[in-house]
């Protein structure tokens, strides 16, 4: 008889180390529920590195686990890196799930805010579910996230949710494996989390009915509300009330500057707005952003005309927290929803400060307790009409502080970024962290804010930078603070020219350092402090094997009055007049300002290529804007009054690009005599961008260059960005900002590449 041999599967144990976005998404839930599937025991724990999993069981189960984990893991995680390694056996008794533990400095990506899920907010709607009219409900796929962090690993008491805690219901779903609650960190309900609070303007509470309820019928009662959203407060009214709007505009100081209208339903959005895929998708997604969409075929009673002065594009977000689908749900009407700040002063998130600053513009308060320790004012997109390429104009809220980029360096870097709208970028790690917009360092609170940014990124990460780069402009107040940290910590400041860095910033998103061939950089925008001293913005550079050099430029034309240029349309038009144009100057200047800016021209020795003032200068020529009331009016009302346009019917005013330069005089010259000779506006500002365009490809072919990477504040005007993808056609490769916006928002970020990167 033969002998038959019995083979047990031996048991073994392995380390499963799992880095990236994991942590705040709902990733140890998730691998305790695999593990059980799989019949697998061990354990799994956050660390500063990321997820680590210890697991005993059989070789083959642990492939099969470890390989559905990669591929299937939670709908919010975005994994970087993974190893699998044999360890000494270990016996487990079953799968849990650890405290966290940490034994080093951080080194992991952080976690982001997300919209409220469509399972929260049906909870939250339902008169028989627990959490009924509870606005903070939350769960491992939605909720806060880096607004109420205070230190990483991400667990419930390194957040502000710490001081809540959880009662017995709550508990047993952190506790239950089979609840999608299970270890959500920002677990809580009504019986034991946040509570709202409203009162009028001067503090007195508001205690009768229904807290959500009283404040619709405010705001459908023409009232202002300053409501304190998940990261921070938004002003809020009727968007279908003209006075109610106009009293916003008077108390906020904002005469002109189109206001956010938040829609309570994607279905009635669609009922009034034409909404394309992409559009739907974007608003709909966990990062939820402000959309910039057009309001053609506008259905509904918004009043446009108050909302957005002039413009025919509208910016629409829908409810991304419990509390605004509560009170979206409530009005059932689109209402306004803008940043809870005075005109150019930081979005506010503290109470005490909201009802001192906010107490002359809201009639009424709704607050709450959780403390927010990261404000960020909502993220704003626009799509092309045409090839909808994506063009970001705010990165806050959803999309910071992570930021997806390859780090080639063991040097701890701290970037100090531009002025106008300041971010900072940091390597501490094996990543890179750009921190949510922050805004204009002219202004003090904005400058506060920054400061403790930067703080605040130190020492979350426990590690000083090792070198900090700053614009090469010596009196932005980035650059001033960069060399007071330099200093502080003895450590080097090194320079980055501006628009290298705008440039810089497009070929590190895109990977193109390390390639063979050339790279033609288009780099317009409003000012930038130049190499010879001189104010740049309308720059082209060739970048080649770790070389940037400048290969053209527009022609410079006198920089008048400083900063009031930008300001003041007009006085780019002064800057580029000639003799033919006085007609126009002195309906536009008195005769004691003609005298002084003819003055400043004969004695000017400062110069500028700028496109973003050459924007200005038709917008003033034209008589659509000549003094702004806000950053970028002139130039986005020049934008808006293209309805349509054919390339075949377009006319370029220049013919030819001399030695590298742009014949700025020329153009706006051609333009005025368009101007006079009657033809329609928006025939000329459609040639005008097609001239723009013309010179781009133009540049390409007499520097023998098939790849283009633009960047700069200009290029957050889709038409013009729609017609350089049409004329460039596929002869061309273009390359834009996709991940940042291509404003003064991805200084901080070209500044890193650029260091890394070119030869200096």
């Amino acid at each position: 008889m033969p002998c038959t041999i019995k083979f047990h599967k031996v048991s073994k144990s392995f380390k499963i180390i799992v880095t990236g976005r994991v942590q705040g998404v709902g990733f140890r839930p998730h691998v305790f529920n695999l593990a059980q599937k799989f019949g697998l025991k061990g354990s799994v724990s956050n660390n500063e590195e990321g997820v680590i999993i210890y697991l005993s069981g059989e070789f083959e189960k642990i492939q099969q686990f470890y390989k559905t984990l990669i591929q299937q893991p939670p709908k919010l995680a975005k994994i970087k890196d993974h190893h699998l390694s044999e360890v000494t056996y270990r016996a487990f008794d079953g799968f849990s799930i650890v405290p966290s533990q940490t034994g080093g400095k951080l080194n992991l990506q952080l976690t982001p805010d997300f919209a409220i899920c469509d399972t929260c907010k049906e909870e939250i709607t339902d008169p028989n579910n627990r959490r009924y009219h509870y606005p903070f409900t939350t769960c491992v796929n939605c909720g806060p996230r880096w607004a109420i962090t205070n230190k990483f690993p991400f667990e419930r008491d390194h957040t502000n949710m710490t001081v809540f805690e959880m009662c017995d219901s709550c508990a047993t779903e952190y506790q239950d494996p089979s609840n999608r609650r299970f270890h959500s960190q920002t677990n809580s309900c009504s019986h034991c989390g946040i509570e709202l609070k409203l009162t009028d303007a001067k503090g007195a509470t508001i205690s009768d009915g229904d807290v959500i309820q009283k404040t619709a019928s405010f705001i459908k009662n023409g009232n202002i509300v300053a409501i304190k959203n998940t990261s921070g407060y938004l002003l809020c009214c009727d968007a279908t009330n003209p006075l109610a709007i106009q009293k916003l505009r008077k108390r906020k100081r904002r005469p002109t500057k189109p206001f956010v209208i938040l829609y309570p339903s994607l279905s009635l959005l669609k009922q009034h707005l034409k909404v394309t895929k992409i559009q739907e998708e974007t608003l709909t997604s966990p990062e939820s952003p402000i959309v910039i969409i057009p309001k053609t075929d506008l259905n509904g009673n918004l009043v446009v005309d108050e909302l957005a002065p002039q413009l025919n594009q509208l910016g629409i977000m829908l409810p991304y927290s419990g509390i605004l689908h509560l009170l979206a749900t409530e009005l059932g009407i689109p209402i306004v929803a803008t940043s809870g700040n005075i005109h150019a002063s930081p979005i506010i998130s503290d109470a005490d400060m909201a009802h001192q600053e906010l107490a002359e513009v809201a009639d009424y308060f709704l607050d709450h307790n959780l403390e927010i320790t990261n404000p960020q004012d909502d993220s704003v997109v626009k799509f092309s009409n045409r090839f909808h390429e994506k063009v970001i104009f705010r990165r806050s809220r959803g999309l910071s502080p992570n930021f997806d980029s390859e780090v080639k360096t063991d040097q701890k870097i701290l970037a100090m970024g531009g002025h106008l709208k300041s971010t900072l970028a940091f390597i501490p790690n094996d990543y890179l962290y750009i921190s949510q917009y922050l805004g204009n360092l002219d202004h003090f609170d904005v400058y506060d804010r920054y400061m403790d940014t930067a703080d605040k990124f130190t020492k979350l990460f426990q590690v000083l930078p090792e070198v900090i780069l700053v614009d090469k402009h010596p009196t932005y107040n980035s650059t001033l603070h960069g060399m007071e940290l330099g200093k502080k910590w003895n450590i080097p400041v090194a320079s980055v020219q501006h628009h290298k860095a705008h440039f810089a910033s497009v070929l590190g998103e895109h990977g193109l350092f390390g390639q063979s061939s050339p790279v033609l950089g288009v780099v317009w925008d409003g000012t930038g402090y130049g190499d010879d001293e001189q104010v740049w913005g309308g720059e082209f550079f060739k970048y080649h094997d770790q070389s940037m050099e400048r290969v053209g430029h527009f022609e410079y034309f006198d920089w008048l009055a400083s900063d009031k240029m930008a300001k003041e349309p007009r006085i780019s038009f002064f800057s580029l007049a000639d003799a033919a144009m006085n007609e126009e100057i002195q309906q536009k200047f008195s005769k004691e300002e003609i005298s002084i800016y003819r003055h400043l021209k004969k004695k000017e020795l400062l110069k500028t290529s700028s496109v973003g003032r050459l924007f200005d200068a038709v917008a003033s020529l034209l008589n659509i804007c000549d003094f702004n009331t806000y950053e970028g009016e002139a130039a986005i009302l020049l934008e808006n009054q293209i309805q349509q346009y054919s390339l075949e019917n377009c006319t370029c005013y220049i013919s030819e690009i001399n030695d590298g330069i742009v014949p700025t005089h020329l153009l706006f010259a051609k333009i005025h005599h368009d101007y006079r000779s009657g033809r329609d506006k928006q025939e000329i500002i459609v040639d005008f961008l097609f001239t723009l365009t013309t010179m781009v490809i133009k540049m390409a072919e007499q520097q023998n260059i098939k790849e283009i990477a633009m960047s700069g504040g200009v290029f957050q005007n889709t038409v013009l960005v729609d017609m350089i993808k049409e004329l460039a056609g596929s002869e061309y490769k273009l390359y834009f900002n996709r991940n940042l916006s291509p404003n003064d928002e991805n200084i901080s970020f070209g500044q890193v590449a650029y260091h890394q990167y070119i030869k200096h």
